[in-house]
């Protein structure tokens, strides 16, 4: 599912307020930047049709909820990136990370543990 830069963004609101109607997405997203309310009605249409969000209809008002879960979505987008930068290895995508000294220490042990929890899986 192609998701575009804002539309993520309104995606996050919604993980963070759902069940919610636009409004609420409005408010949530204004707390970092100033939204318009009708672009924000635009994106929730867009992401409807994508079937990445659903509503229901109470009164007068949409109510929205995620289709999408943050962790689906993350490895999803994560595979994605690693299939397309860097032909599905993800040992370049760390070196790079590690040689321009962007992992902390409890990235370190974090991947550490991984490793050991896959070599003590697939042994």
């Amino acid at each position: 599912m192609d998701i575009s830069n804002s539309e993520f963004e309104v995606l996050q609101a919604l993980w963070r307020v759902y069940p919610c109607d636009a409004q609420t997405v409005v408010e949530e997203l204004n707390k970092e930047k100033n939204w318009h309310e009708k672009t924000v009605k635009t994106l929730l249409g867009r992401m409807v049709k994508k079937g990445a969000i659903n509503f229901e209809k109470s009164g007068r008002s949409y109510i929205y909820s995620p289709v999408l879960e943050v962790d689906a979505y993350r490895a999803q987008e994560s595979e994605s990136l690693i299939e397309r930068l860097f032909n599905g290895r993800i040992a370049p995508l760390v070196t790079g990370f590690a040689k321009n000294k962007n992992l902390s220490k409890q990235d370190i042990d974090e991947l550490k543990n991984l490793i050991d929890n896959w070599e003590q899986k697939n042994d």
